[in-house]
């Protein structure tokens, strides 16, 4: 009983928050058909021809930009951004709602888009512990599956989703957020019926599926030194059982002073030690006070407190500044390991559709990426581009 209440309590909270984020990205489409914004000037280079030469530049779409409802979302995805990854269109609860229902409205919609533009697709994910609905590890019955039944389903999704982006989709978050913060493996219910093996089966059903793709492993703070020694294991575990990876991804969801530039750059050297690309895949600078909270997992929430939300009118220039020089400290950092990197991306096209608005408060103004609300470029941006090697920039 104890079990079933915690369940629905969780599906209610996910229900809640996903309202919020949805009733976030209304108020922004509202704003921006009443602002007059100009079109974004398509014969400047964008900010991926700044970098063409360093590593590719990214950012995660959704429904409202990829079905053209925001009308200039694309244009300027296009200007400035070589590479795209889904930001929900391809986890489990969307694509997959139902045990016999696929929805690929979406995410057809945002691989066609790349692929008419040249662009590096990222698909994410295919194993979550988040955002993957309840019948996945349950029968008829409601009853958890056994590891074998939960593994033909996890091979059978994996086959179904990546075999349909074969060669389109080039690189796949296989494992999203396996780990703890301390990390110890994350007790989910993949990791409850499978054992700590179904990160390794999970990257083998991909390689079957589209032996050509990247397959990489993605998590948030495995630049920090518990976590990071977690991440390593797992890594080391899969090398020596001679599974593949290509890359590991470090999300980037960073704030103004932490963590440290120092951690970052170690973290970066290590993966790249073991042999592995580095990408920063999902990058935003949290400009606002935090409550209690460690770490990016969505189930975590705090209270709405005015203190929490300093900026709601304007972003003043003091903190333009602040912010500019950390993205410059980071992209200096990004630049110099460009043998390692090989993409960042940013996670939200502008200020008005980042996650970070409503998470992990809900209701407040968040100024956390290169692009206001309006689409123009902030301070950030001009820091971003003085870290572009002399020799790209004058390409």
């Amino acid at each position: 009983m104890i079990s079933e209440i915690t369940n629905t309590m969780n599906n209610l909270r996910a229900y809640f928050f996903k309202s919020a984020l949805l009733m976030a990205i209304i108020v922004c489409i509202v704003g921006i058909s009443c602002t007059g914004i100009q079109k974004a000037d398509l014969s400047e280079p964008g900010l991926k021809d700044h970098f063409s030469d360093v590593f590719l530049i990214g950012n995660a779409l959704n429904g409202t930009q990829v079905f053209g409802r925001d009308s200039l979302a694309l244009d300027f995805t296009a200007k400035h951004f070589n590479s795209i990854v889904a930001e929900n269109a391809m986890k489990w609860g969307e694509i997959h709602p139902q045990p016999d229902t696929f929805d690929f409205t979406l995410a057809d919609s945002l691989v066609a888009f790349g692929m008419r533009n040249d662009m590096f697709i990222v698909g994410h994910c295919l194993v979550w512990h988040s955002q993957t609905p309840r019948w996945v590890f349950e029968d008829s019955l409601g009853k958890p599956l056994t590891r074998d039944a939960l593994l033909q389903r996890m091979k059978d999704h994996i086959f179904t989703v990546v075999g349909r982006y074969k060669g389109k989709v080039k690189g796949w978050d296989v494992v999203n957020e396996a780990l703890e913060e301390d990390g110890q493996m994350r007790k989910s219910r993949w990791f409850a019926i499978i054992g700590e093996d179904y990160i390794q089966k999970a990257f083998e059903f991909a390689r079957e599926a589209d032996p050509d793709a990247e397959l990489y492993y993605n998590d948030y703070n495995i630049e920090l030194k518990d976590k990071r020694e977690g991440a390593v294991k797992i890594i080391k575990s899969l090398q020596e059982k001679g599974i593949k990876v290509d890359a590991v991804g470090i999300q980037g969801h960073w704030h103004l002073d932490s963590p440290s530039l120092d951690v970052i750059d170690e973290s970066i050297a290590e993966y790249a030690a073991l042999g592995y690309k580095v990408m920063i895949t999902e990058l935003d600078v949290n400009v606002l006070p935090e409550p209690n909270i460690v770490g990016a997992d969505i189930a975590q929430h705090g209270s709405y407190d005015e203190k929490l939300n300093p900026y709601a009118e304007s972003f003043p220039d003091s903190m333009q500044q602040v912010l500019a020089k950390r993205y410059e400290d980071l992209f200096r950092i990004f630049v110099k390991n460009d043998s390692s990197i090989t993409r960042v991306t940013f996670w939200g096209l502008h200020d008005g559709y980042s996650w970070k608005n409503n998470w992990p408060v809900l209701g407040r103004t968040n100024h956390c990426l290169l692009f206001d609300r309006n689409y123009q470029a902030k301070p950030a941006y001009d820091a971003v581009l003085k870290t572009v090697p002399i020799q790209t920039e004058t390409k």
